[in-house]
């Protein structure tokens, strides 16, 4: 079977797609002017002991800060010390950067700060997938292969088959079609994911509860396959469809071999009272959805849809929130500008709403 790892361009972003080109099997978006900052390493200092949430939190410098949790057997650690610490999950879900201390290299920086970038998405995908080749779709894209990669790079420009693409759009959709017509609609809160499984009517000879079975069961490989994709984490709860609860507790089996298949390898944790799957899958990385509806997400979304819906648009007229997040991510603006081939002007219009946006045209 032949892989490929295809970088697709976007304004401030790349879609990263690992395909056997017939189908997706694995992706990220890549945001190399926001990067989640899991494996960065820093010297930091303590700024304020917290004992009784188990942890310090810590100044890496540049106004970042992290929560490094207390180890057993660890020397006791005192307000202002400095130590060497990685970036073990970021900021999400409300919560700032978790880290872990590590041994100090022989050679340290004058000042707390960022000593080294952990590894980019293309890296960790590349590192996962070693077979796959790797694709790319403009100049800009293959500039950001790094050299220790550019021997697996497929040479010309290739835009995403179209089937692919297709596939990284629909994941941006809360409602998933799965196999046997059953349908799953997702949705993130603070505290978990919640996921609704639907079924159409049966139309078979078997009675209904065995056919509603017979339904969630060939349906659930697809839907992990979806969190997967999607790097839902967390908690998470699916609600199966039609079934009661006894019936919902000889899902639990084939559930845990599907998980197997998981990176992260999630836990099944059984069925609630109420009857829902509980799962949990570690949180290290920001979930798609949680990307897509961060600011910088919905500024990037905009200028997408520019490209894709108003060629002859002149000036973008947004909102304090999208005009703020653009600002930040000025590479984007001209990403948008040499991929449309024309100017775009950005314009602060306090009367819109934060995230409201609008074009004018020449």
């Amino acid at each position: 079977m032949s892989l490929f790892l295809h970088i697709a361009s976007f304004p401030g972003e790349y879609r990263l797609a690992v395909t056997d080109n017939q189908s997706l099997l694995d992706y990220a978006l890549w945001r190399p002017a926001a990067p989640d900052g899991v494996g960065d390493v820093y010297l930091a200092r303590i700024s304020t002991l917290a004992p009784g949430m188990g942890g310090a939190f810590l100044d890496l410098g540049g106004g970042e800060s992290g929560f490094l949790p207390l180890q057993n057997g660890k020397e006791p650690l005192t307000e202002g010390q400095t130590l060497v610490v990685r970036v073990t999950r970021a900021a999400q879900g409300g919560k700032g950067l978790r880290l872990q201390q590590e041994p100090a290299p022989d050679t340290l920086p004058d000042k707390v700060g960022l000593i080294a970038r952990g590894p980019t998405p293309l890296v960790r995908l590349a590192d996962h997938w070693p077979k796959a080749r790797i694709i790319v779709d403009s100049a800009a894209a293959s500039a950001l292969i790094p050299q220790a990669l550019r021997s697996r790079r497929e040479q010309g420009f290739h835009a995403l088959p179209a089937d692919i693409a297709q596939a990284c759009d629909a994941l941006e959709d809360a409602s998933v079609a799965l196999p046997g017509g059953m349908q799953a609609s997702i949705t993130p809160t603070p505290a978990l994911i919640a996921i609704d499984m639907d079924a159409p009517p049966t139309s078979t000879g078997w009675t209904k509860q065995t056919a509603q079975f017979a339904a969630n069961r060939d349906a659930l490989p697809a839907l992990l396959r979806q969190i997967q994709l999607r790097n839902l984490s967390g908690a998470i709860l699916i609600d199966p469809a039609g079934l009661s609860t006894r019936k919902r507790q000889a899902l639990l089996e084939p559930v845990k071999v599907m998980l197997q298949d998981d990176p992260l390898r999630p836990r099944c944790l059984g069925v609630t009272a109420l009857g829902l799957i509980e799962i949990v899958r570690a949180r290290i990385h920001p979930s798609l959805p949680e990307l897509l509806s961060s600011p910088h997400g919905r500024a990037l979304n905009a200028l997408r849809r520019i490209l894709s819906d108003h060629p002859k648009a002149s000036r973008l007229r947004g909102g304090v929130g999208i005009i703020t997040a653009l600002e930040k991510d000025p590479q984007a603006v001209t990403d948008c500008i040499a991929q449309r081939g024309k100017p775009l002007a950005l314009t602060l219009d306090p009367s819109l709403p934060d995230f409201f946006w609008t074009t004018d045209h020449e």
